[in-house]
């Protein structure tokens, strides 16, 4: 392949050749001007097959990668590309490290110059803008000659039997995770680390003090304030060891668009909120993700591991233009649980497919589990249901038609709160932490 620099020259042997036409006019024959443009071009094409001769081989580099193999969506990852030249001449050239577009990898182009055995190293910022698997495509190198006049050029994935094809696995956004402090601070609170225990319907027993005046006399040990001779109170401390059920809902509706990004991600970011305060609360969480197939499933996981193994399984979750099957999310539940667990089902409160899919299994499942239906909602609907004074029939029939949108939530979240299910609605950057202090509420008041 010849380069830009040959071009030239061949470009500014012509413009010789028009020169030496125009001043010597009559005195040089067309012919004498086509036998010296014949001659330059043999020059040109000579001069190129000894510069290509002798161009490093890219076809005789190793390669190998380093780096980063996981990252959060949102931050930045670096990824080296090491290329160690085994031919005998020096490879001066130009090395493009391609992956998909969604991995942001910068920059595009990076020239080296690898002396014969010696090897050099590139490396390659991603800042991905998109969640799950981001791979690497292939490496184009391209070796100059001497002159720069051709080059040499090849183009492979850095892939073998012995290194497997490089993937850069970006893990869902979590943004709640600013709140994660200020809710174990709740959860400490309610553990009796900072202020007493207090007494609620179904927590345990903890241990006996002396009664203080304001205690609850109902909290009273006759037992054991006849065994010591003085008035004891019993302490309790909230449930542990409970059983959280985290059901990501990744049919259709998960792919509405909430911002810059789809549902599916707002529940993430909530489900790993409520998950990680939950671990710490030394209840067990499990997550599932169904459409009308497990996607991802998450069980029987030590809390020190919980956080990598849900974000994990998150990362390459994507939504599916499908029905979900509501009957397969509570016979997967129904299966997995035999005990009584908290279900956290992240969904959105559509009629049509809560309406028909989820309420007539809803009886079952509530029976055997305590139910939370969390929903996150597009604050822009309650924008555009407000009318101005200014307003144009577009803006009004818009504004009805947010408001039959909400009124349906409505109905919805009624008819779900009649077969005793618990609804959190919220706007998408709320709900995390608002599905946080409903958990946290339900733990004080002892009815997980």
């Amino acid at each position: 392949m010849i380069t830009t620099r040959a071009a030239g020259l061949v470009g500014a042997g012509a413009v010789l050749l028009a020169v030496a036409g125009l001043v010597l006019g009559d005195r040089v024959s067309p012919a004498a001007l086509w036998i010296a443009a014949g001659v330059i071009l043999l020059l040109v094409a000579a001069a190129c097959a000894v510069d290509y001769a002798a161009a490093a081989s890219p076809k005789r580099l190793k390669m190998s990668r380093t780096g980063d193999q996981s990252v959060w969506l949102g931050e930045t990852g670096q990824v080296t590309l090491l290329l160690q030249n085994r031919s005998d001449r020096v490879l001066t050239g130009r090395v493009r490290d391609s992956w998909v577009p969604s991995a942001g990898g910068t920059p595009a182009m990076q020239d080296v110059r690898i002396e014969p055995g010696r090897a050099v190293a590139i490396t390659t910022t991603l800042t991905p803008t998109r969640r799950g698997d981001r791979a690497a495509v292939r490496v184009m190198v391209r070796s100059f000659g001497p002159f720069r006049l051709t080059y040499r050029q090849t183009s492979r994935a850095v892939a073998d039997r012995l290194t497997p094809k490089w993937r850069l696995r970006v893990y869902p956004r979590f943004n709640s995770r600013r709140l994660l402090p200020e809710k174990l601070a709740r959860l400490r609170v309610l553990d009796g680390s900072v202020v007493t225990r207090g007494r609620g319907q179904g927590t345990e027993f903890d241990t006996l003090r002396e009664y203080v005046l304001g205690d609850d006399v109902r909290s009273i040990d006759w037992r054991g304030s006849a065994r010591r001779s003085d008035v004891v109170v019993r302490t309790w401390r909230p449930e542990r060891d409970r059983r959280l059920v985290c059901v990501l809902d990744t049919g259709r509706t998960s792919a509405a668009r909430i911002g810059d990004e789809p549902r599916l991600d707002a529940a993430m970011d909530a489900a790993l909120l409520l998950a990680s305060v939950a671990a710490r609360a030394d209840d067990r969480v499990d997550l599932l993700a169904v459409d009308t197939a497990v996607r991802a499933s998450v069980t029987d996981v030590d809390k020190k591991t919980l956080l990598f193994r849900l974000v994990t399984a998150m990362a390459p979750l994507e939504p599916a233009l499908v029905e979900t099957d509501f009957g397969l999310v509570a016979g997967e539940v129904l299966r997995r649980e035999r005990k009584r667990a908290l279900v956290v089902l992240f969904t959105a409160l559509e009629p049509g497919a809560l309406g028909e899919g989820l309420l007539p299994v809803l009886p079952q499942l509530a029976a055997r589990h305590k139910v939370i239906v969390a929903a996150a909602h597009d604050p822009e609907l309650a924008r555009m249901a407000q009318v101005g004074a200014g307003a144009v029939a577009a803006d009004v029939y818009a504004a009805a038609a947010a408001q039959r949108a909400l009124s349906e939530r409505d109905r919805v979240a009624a008819a779900l709160r009649h077969h005793g299910v618990e609804v959190v609605d919220a706007p998408a950057d709320e709900l995390a932490s608002r599905l946080t202090d409903h958990y946290l509420a339900l733990k004080h008041t002892g009815r997980l």
